[in-house]
């Protein structure tokens, strides 16, 4: 599995030295021996990996109000020990919004590391960001234990408050630096 995560890393191009700096950290941890999924609720390990879908449709992300975070961010959820981060994308898709996850690209779009807040503060996560074809003219049924509600935000005008920390430079890496505003 290591070897499969260190492949998934290579494959991404670094949007800004933030990401070049994140992916490097995230290879040597990988490659460390430490553990990389989270085996105990809340976060057990403190650091583990993470596999975000951004739902994209045209110009508008599809992003959900998280109750533990407290923000708006994309969908995804821990990945289980041994399973790939692909089939996490696949699985939380089901479990969070009955849909059927269609991958726009193989690999990830984008890694991030960020300390989490909210209910669960206190940890680190290690997130691969992939991104899911959507089509904002059919009604999702989402997770209500877990988001307070979802919403299709243009590229142009995303939450202002309350939105994942990283979510701006993700906006501006896939659709160009010189579209989101």
């Amino acid at each position: 599995m290591r070897e499969t995560l260190t492949a998934e890393l290579l494959s991404i191009t670094p949007y800004d030295d933030k990401e070049a700096r994140q992916i490097s950290e995230t290879l040597a941890w990988i490659l460390s021996g430490a553990e990389l999924f989270r085996v105990r609720k809340p976060a057990i390990p403190p650091k583990h990996l993470i596999s975000y879908f951004v739902v994209v449709d045209g110009d508008h992300v599809l992003l959900v109000d998280h109750k533990n975070s407290g923000l708006w961010l994309p969908p995804g959820g821990h990945v289980d020990p041994g399973e790939h981060p692909r089939d996490t994308v696949v699985r939380e898709a089901d479990e969070e919004l009955g849909m059927v996850a269609q991958l726009m690209q193989p690999g990830p779009a984008m890694l991030t590391v960020v300390e989490t807040v909210g209910r669960t503060a206190g940890h680190t996560d290690v997130c691969l960001w992939y991104v899911v074809v959507g089509d904002r003219r059919i009604s999702l049924e989402y997770c209500r234990e877990e988001f307070d509600g979802i919403g299709w935000f243009h590229r142009s005008e995303l939450p202002e408050t309350r939105v994942e920390p990283d979510l701006a430079r993700f906006v501006m890496k896939f659709f160009g630096a010189d579209k989101a505003t």
